[in-house]
């Protein structure tokens, strides 16, 4: 079997979100944060970078450690750096961007735009200074968080800021409670936040010198933040930005206030006039197909990313959540289409991603690679981590697996390419307190993470009568279709286990399985072989 590739596509023991793909040479790096795994908070490790050749995306490589939070002046006053990205200066050096932060984000909105610098995009980087006014003071314009930079043909702009709430109501912007919370959040006086023309939040674009320091055009809106009644109203700007040039034709990717999707806008300048495109992802697939929030496949929470094209196809760069938190993010990405209007369709997320079509459905695949998890009513889960059982991608020691599966859970992976009958096997066992994934961490649930008490979707009622009483896992190729096979689960104990099945397949198709028994259970692998 050749070399694949699936989701997520770095060491399954590796979490690098807020990925910003960008192809320096015959390579494509991917810079973005670097979560700790189990971490209790965002960005808790310092940077790193992978790269691949850009004619062989399953052969991804570490390039070691580029950049360290102590080499920022802030630190440890901040001791996080957030999502950056870097650029090839008109110099011909590479410059990375970034914002430091603490716990959950506090401080993040407040300092100026950090920037270091290397020889080589893999670095190592060494800090140049502080984006700057003419004055040479820091800029501190707006909200400057989540730094997007692009060298168009020579001009080196800057994108930038963060948005909370639509409200536009005169007599909210100016009431008392609200703006003492955007005082807090952005460390800015009342005077300061009722002295932009329009409002402190929302995405902004100024360009910079040939330093890549100094401001060079004043800061401004890219988009205008009154968006109430355009299209935008509905997946309004929150962060990530991102900029890319396709053609004569600029992007902005960035993450909706919905947090799950990475959304798209598109313009004849690089500056405004920018008209919503709609949804690229959702790490939860919610709008896929009319999916509603309800039925989301995933927990739900962070995203941040980014499109590319490498040899001439087009990926959408992403991040999924583990660990019951949004503090252990891992990279994945889907390969997209630019339609000849323009326009991106929204994609499905999948466990193939950069491969080169569906998995082949033959050898073993960690677990892991699942592209949907869920028990029916996953939570939404942005800036939090939580205690309460629901099946997670989580690790012990040195395995990594999907636990607290639960009666009614789906796993879903999309998709193999079956060629003849095989056995799928499954290695599983028993949960149980010495077994178990214990968070001993501090919790937080933001406020946004609230239960909407809607119902929980019921995915057992399977083709297969359960037999006995014993527990058993279903496959499907449908996420409510008729069951293909059935995997009995007699007599699990506190060890890994082999069990399979046979199932008779020919051409593309996802698998579902689902779990129908009363004790939770653990999956470390999946496995075709011959019958």
């Amino acid at each position: 079997m050749k070399h694949q590739v699936f989701n997520p596509y770095l060491p399954i023991d590796e979490y690098i979100p807020d990925g910003e793909p960008h192809i320096f040479g015959d390579r494509v790096y991917v810079f973005g944060s670097h979560d700790a795994e189990g971490g209790y908070t965002f960005c808790m490790r310092d940077y790193v970078t992978y790269s691949a050749p850009v004619d062989d995306l399953t052969d991804w490589r570490y390039e070691g450690v580029i950049y360290k939070a102590s080499q920022d002046p802030q630190y440890p006053n901040l001791k996080y750096m957030y999502a950056p990205d870097v650029v090839c200066g008109n110099d011909g050096k590479y410059y990375l961007y970034y914002a430091m932060g603490g716990d959950y984000g506090y401080g993040g909105y407040v300092g100026p735009i950090s920037v270091a610098v290397a020889d080589t995009p893999a670095g190592p980087y060494e800090f140049l200074g502080f984006v700057r006014n003419k004055d040479g003071s820091p800029m501190e314009k707006y909200v400057p968080f989540d730094p997007a930079v692009l060298n168009d043909n020579g001009t080196i702009r800057l994108y930038y800021g963060t948005q909370y709430g639509i409200d536009e109501a005169p007599e909210v912007q100016h009431e008392e409670a609200f703006e003492q919370s955007l005082m807090e959040m952005f460390g800015k006086t009342r005077e300061e936040i009722r002295s932009y023309p329009d409002n402190i939040n929302g995405p902004i674009v100024c360009t910079l010198e040939d330093d890549m320091l100094t401001v060079k055009e004043e800061p401004k809106h890219l988009i205008p933040y009154h968006v109430k009644g355009t299209p935008f109203e509905d997946h309004a700007f929150f962060e990530a930005s991102s900029m890319r040039k396709v053609g004569e034709k600029y992007y902005f990717v960035y993450s909706s206030w919905l947090n799950h999707e990475l959304c798209y806008a598109t313009s004849d300048y690089p500056d405004r006039d920018f008209t919503f495109g709609g949804t690229i992802v959702s790490n939860g697939d919610v709008g896929f197909e009319g999916r509603s929030a309800n039925a989301r496949l995933n927990m739900t929470g962070t995203t941040h990313g980014s499109i590319i094209e490498i040899k001439g196809q087009w990926y959408v760069f992403y991040h999924r959540l583990t660990h019951k938190s949004d503090y252990s993010r891992q990279a994945c990405a889907e390969k997209i289409t630019i339609l000849p209007d323009g326009s991106i369709p929204q994609v499905q997320i999948t466990s193939c991603g950069l491969n080169d079509g569906p998995l082949a459905a033959e050898g073993r695949y960690p677990a892991v690679i699942a592209c949907n998890i869920t028990n029916g009513k996953m939570p939404y889960g942005s800036n939090s981590i939580y205690r309460e059982a629901f099946p997670n991608v989580n690790h012990l020691k040195e395995e990594r697996f999907i636990a607290e599966i639960e009666n009614g859970t789906l796993i879903g992976y999309k998709y193999f390419d079956f060629r003849e009958p095989v056995s799928l096997r499954i290695t599983v066992r028993k949960e149980n307190e010495g077994n178990k994934p214990v968070y001993d961490g501090p919790l937080r649930v933001d406020v946004r993470c609230v239960d909407t008490g809607e119902e929980r979707i019921d995915y057992t009622n399977p083709s297969y009568g359960k037999s006995d009483g014993e527990a058993f896992m279903e496959i499907r190729t449908s996420e409510f279709g008729e069951a293909v096979g059935m995997i009995p689960l007699k007599s699990l104990g506190d060890d890994w286990t082999e069990v399979k099945t046979e199932i008779s397949l020919n051409g593309v198709y996802p698998i579902y399985l689902v779990y129908h028994g009363e004790e939770k259970v653990q999956l470390l692998n999946i496995e075709f072989t011959a019958p």
